[in-house]
C-alpha cells in the first residue's frame, strides 16, 4: 500500500471514528429524551384539534445549568431551556403568556383544594406533565403547548422534540409535598430585579417551586433568593397553597424599588395586585394595579353561599362562576382549562374549555389519568 492511500485510509479512519462517537454521545443525551417524548399520550379527542395529552419526564435536568446561563431577557430564557431541553438541536420556541383565576378551600373532609382556571384569548392543547427529578420532589403540571407550537405534540418529530421544553414552561401544578401554584398575569410593567442575586423567570418560579418547596413558607423563601424577570412583556403575581391550607399571593411590589416581593394571605386572586384590592374596580380596567375583580368577587360569593359545607362540587362551582368565553379583544378571556387540585389527596380533575362534563382524574401517585363522566 502507497503512502496515499496510507493517509486516505487513516482519515477516512478517523472521520469514521468521529462520526461513531458522535452518534454514540448523541444517543447517550437522547435516549431518555426520545423516552419521554414516546410517553405522549393523547387523552381527549375534540373536534377543534385543541386536546390534553400527558407526558412523562425520563430525562435528567438540570435548573441551576438553565439558571446560571445567565437569563437577561425573553430569548436568553428560551435559549438557556432549549440548551438544557434540547442539546445539540436548533428548536424555536416563543415566550408564554398567563391570565387567570385561582382560589382555595378546605372541604368538609379535611382535604385542601386550590381551583385554577387558565384563561387564554388563543385556544391550545395541555400537556400534562409528570416529573421525577433526581435532586427534587415528584409533581404533575400542566403547560399551553401553543407556546412551543405543539398543540398536536404527537404528529411529528418537531412537535415531540419542542414538547420537552414543557417542563420549564408550565403554568400550574402540584408536588408530592401538597404545594400547588399557578401563574397570573398583571397590567403592570413588566417586573426585572436586579440586585445581584440569581435570575429566573415566570415560568422557571414554578419549576423551582414544584421542584424544590414542601410548604408555601418554603416557596416564599425560595423565590426571595432570587431576582425575577417577567416574559412576554407582561407583569406576574403568583398564588401559591400547601396541604395545610396556607395560601398566599407572591407578588412584586408595583409602587416600589426594586419591586420588592410581597406575599399576601388571601382566599381568591385574579389578574389585580390583591394588596392593591380596595383601589380595583370590577368590570374594568384599574391602571397598574389590574382588572377581573368581577371574577374574584364570583369566586368569593360561591364561596360565601357554601361556607361550613365546602365540598369538591363547591370547586367546581366557583370555577364555573369565573370561567370565561372567548373574546378577541380580551388577553384573559377564553377559559382553557379548569383545574380542581386536591392538595390532600395530591390530585387533579381537569376541564378543557368549559366542556363540564368531561373531567380528567389525574392522579400524583401513580402517575394515573382516568376520565370521569
Amino acid at each position: 500500500m502507497n503512502k496515499v492511500k496510507k493517509r486516505i485510509l487513516i482519515i477516512v479512519s478517523a472521520i469514521l471514528a468521529v462520526v461513531v462517537l458522535t452518534s454514540v454521545a448523541f444517543l447517550g443525551v437522547y435516549f431518555t429524551r426520545i423516552q419521554t417524548f414516546s410517553s405522549i399520550e393523547k387523552l381527549t379527542d375534540y373536534e377543534d384539534g385543541y386536546n390534553l395529552y400527558r407526558m412523562d419526564v425520563k430525562y435528567d435536568y438540570s435548573l441551576d445549568n438553565i439558571i446560571n446561563y445567565g437569563i437577561t431577557d425573553d430569548q436568553t430564557m428560551i435559549d438557556a431551556i432549549v440548551k438544557e431541553a434540547l442539546p445539540l438541536l436548533p428548536v424555536s420556541i416563543k415566550a408564554p403568556n398567563f391570565g387567570c383565576t385561582a382560589f382555595t378551600l378546605t372541604d368538609n373532609d379535611g382535604d385542601v383544594h386550590m381551583g385554577r382556571n387558565y384563561d387564554f384569548s388563543l385556544d391550545t392543547s395541555s400537556m400534562l406533565v409528570y416529573c421525577t427529578p433526581k435532586d427534587g420532589y415528584k409533581s404533575m403540571a400542566f403547560a399551553a403547548l401553543d407556546n412551543v407550537s405543539a398543540n398536536v405534540p404527537d404528529e411529528s418529530i418537531k412537535s415531540k422534540l419542542a414538547s420537552l421544553t414543557a417542563p420549564f414552561v408550565c403554568l400550574d401544578g402540584i408536588n408530592e409535598k401538597g404545594v400547588s401554584i399557578a401563574v397570573l398575569t398583571l397590567d403592570s410593567e413588566p417586573v426585572h430585579q436586579n440586585t445581584g442575586k440569581p435570575v429566573i423567570s415566570t415560568s422557571l418560579a414554578i419549576r423551582l417551586v414544584l421542584d424544590r418547596a414542601a410548604t408555601t413558607e418554603e416557596a416564599i423563601e425560595i423565590l426571595k433568593s432570587y431576582d425575577m424577570i417577567a416574559v412576554a412583556g407582561r407583569d406576574y403575581h403568583f398564588y401559591i397553597n400547601d396541604a395545610s391550607g396556607d395560601c398566599r399571593v407572591i407578588e412584586y411590589d408595583v409602587d416600589g424599588e426594586p419591586r420588592e416581593l410581597i406575599d399576601t394571605q388571601s382566599e381568591a386572586v385574579t389578574n389585580f395586585f390583591i394588596r392593591h384590592k380596595d383601589e380595583v374596580l370590577p368590570n374594568q380596567k384599574n391602571g397598574i394595579y389590574g382588572h377581573g375583580k368581577e371574577r374574584y368577587d364570583a369566586v368569593m360569593d360561591v364561596l360565601a353561599k357554601e361556607k361550613g359545607n365546602y365540598t369538591n362540587d363547591t370547586v367546581w362551582k366557583a370555577l364555573k362562576s369565573a370561567a370565561q368565553d372567548p373574546n378577541p379583544d380580551d388577553i384573559t378571556s377564553n377559559t382553557q382549562w379548569s383545574i380542581s387540585y386536591n392538595n390532600t389527596e395530591l390530585t387533579a380533575e381537569i376541564v378543557l374549555r368549559r366542556n363540564w362534563n368531561d373531567v380528567t382524574l389525574c392522579q400524583l401517585e401513580n402517575n394515573v389519568t382516568t376520565p370521569l363522566k
